[in-house]
């Protein structure tokens, strides 16, 4: 199938938002070609100013940073000792660490030397995720970690003009009723931030109020209560099947009344299965572009990718990473 139109169109946008902002965005893995490909192409087309973690190579417009050599090591390592002391790192810990690209990237955006990075091509989620913890953080008031992909399909009849959030298909294995609650509340905003629409939020589950009685939709329900006494204001709805939150007549016939259900733009999973085995259905059977993922929850932008990712993943995350710096510093983080 081709690409969805929506996916070029919000490509595009993002570029157009990107490129006058000229974010830093580090890469902890610059030896691998797929993301000197993208680095490049990034410094070209004029849309951020990428830094490598390795050794230096000729890449035109293209910044290297060696760890082993780098005169910041230390400020880094001080960086890092300062976060985790109290959970006992030493000073000589903090350093071993802090020379480690995945550590040494995240680092430069805590220390505000890089606007976000991007990894996952030859280290795992868990790690890049650690990393990002523990040199970053989450944001105020934050407690969780999580990821949504932006979804652009075939039909823009769905979601906001064919874009639609899923989330958490990445990170969050089996979240409780809270984390539930903390995904949705992160996802909405990621909808705001990166798609630019007023998040219509879904809460998924194989019931739609109460059709079906289970622990699993009690969770769901639970969340919703989390959510509205925490963000009274977003517009969310739950427990919801998933024709119900996406197909107009089918919300007015299971739920309705709700101002979600048959126009959501954002699709909470109940968990990690629902919400990866989801993202890959419809990318790989209905023909959509999933773009992303995003992680969410950090006070600054560290992003993880698939280390099956193509030089065009890699290079659409930069974007999407330079646009959440935006975001990132206009709220003061």
């Amino acid at each position: 199938m081709s690409v969805p139109e929506a996916a070029a169109e919000f490509i595009s946008s993002l570029i157009a938002r990107a490129r006058p902002l000229q974010r830093r965005i580090v890469f902890p893995e610059g030896g691998d070609p797929r993301v000197q490909a993208a680095a490049e192409r990034l410094a070209r087309d004029g849309i951020a100013q990428p830094i490598l973690i390795g050794p230096k190579s000729a890449l035109r417009g293209v910044k290297f940073v060696d760890p082993a050599v780098s005169d910041q090591l230390r400020k880094y390592a001080g960086v890092l000792y300062e976060r985790r002391r109290a959970r006992g790192i030493t000073q000589i810990e903090a350093e071993q660490m802090a020379a480690k690209p995945l550590y040494f990237a995240a680092l430069m955006v805590a220390a505000g030397d890089a606007d976000g990075s991007v990894g996952g091509v030859a280290n795992t989620t868990p790690d890049t995720v650690r990393a990002a913890l523990h040199a970053v953080g989450t944001a105020p008031g934050i407690h969780l970690v999580s990821s949504a992909y932006i979804m652009a399909l075939q039909n823009r009849q769905f979601g906001h003009h064919g874009l639609v959030a899923f989330a958490d298909c990445s990170v969050v294995i089996d979240p409780g009723r809270v984390e539930l609650a903390e995904i949705a509340i992160a996802t909405a905003e990621t909808t705001r931030r990166l798609i630019g629409a007023e998040p219509a939020v879904a809460l998924l589950s194989f019931s739609t109020k109460r059709s079906g009685h289970h622990p699993h939709v009690e969770k769901v329900a639970e969340a919703l209560r989390v959510v509205r006494e925490r963000a009274p204001s977003l517009n969310i709805d739950g427990e919801l099947q998933l024709d119900a939150a996406l197909v107009p007549e089918v919300g007015r016939s299971k739920a309705p009344g709700s101002t979600v259900a048959g126009r959501a733009n954002t699709l909470i999973f109940p968990d990690l299965n629902a919400g990866n085995i989801g993202y890959k259905l419809v990318e790989r059977l209905a023909g959509a572009a999933a773009i992303g993922p995003v992680l969410q929850g950090l006070a600054k932008p560290v992003n993880d990718i698939s280390r099956g990712a193509s030089v065009d993943d890699i290079f659409h995350a930069a974007i999407l990473t330079a646009v959440q710096a935006a975001g990132a510093r206009s709220a003061g983080a």
